[in-house]
């Protein structure tokens, strides 16, 4: 005996697949580098924030190195 799986398909909008996926979302990021030559210090920042239906989420991180 054969056996053939069904399959169903249903078509969603793209306002339904915005509700199923979470929404739509917007962000930002950035970064920097400074370098001082004499001293030898590095300092990194990078900053970023996300916004969505659910809420805002943002965060820094800030690095420093002297060699």
């Amino acid at each position: 005996m054969n056996f053939t799986p069904q399959v169903e398909t249903a078509e969603l909008s793209d306002a339904g697949l915005d509700n199923v996926s979470g929404g739509l979302a917007g962000g930002v990021s950035g970064g920097g580098l400074l370098q001082a030559g004499p001293v030898n210090v590095d300092l990194c920042a990078d900053a970023f924030a996300v916004a969505s239906a659910d809420g805002v989420v943002a965060g820094v991180s800030v690095h420093a190195a002297a060699h």
